[in-house]
């Protein structure tokens, strides 16, 4: 069986650890991958832009690895160089990140969104 949507997440987070309670509460079923481990490709983050419309909400802006590179040298990345460094580190990205069936991206947790955006 299909899986019905991929979720990014860090086994850490707390708010990944809502969003998989919150799956399982309303039986969707879902493929985990560790955001750390396996970060979004390169080719997700393009569609997650493209849907998005801005590279901000993608990063992880309260995040050790987002301090560490600060936030004027993002702010001075080209999107293609900002989409680099999220493929390359997981843990710049935003979590969780989902990815639905139909390809909707949904950046970090939020119950009302993923309700209106996801079928139960």
């Amino acid at each position: 069986m299909s899986r019905s949507v991929r979720v990014y997440s860090y086994s850490r987070c707390t708010t990944c650890r809502k969003a998989l309670s919150w799956l399982e509460a309303n039986e969707i079923d879902y493929e985990l991958l560790d955001i750390v481990d396996t970060p979004p490709t390169l080719e997700i983050l393009e569609e997650a832009l493209s849907q998005l419309g801005s590279r901000k909400p993608l990063f992880n802006t309260s995040g050790l690895s987002y301090r560490t590179l600060g936030g004027e040298v993002v702010r001075a990345m080209s999107d293609q160089e900002a989409l680099n460094a999220l493929a390359s580190d997981g843990k710049l990205v935003k979590r969780p990140l989902l990815i639905s069936k139909q390809g909707k991206i949904l950046v970090g947790f939020n119950p009302e969104i993923w309700a209106q955006s996801l079928p139960s």
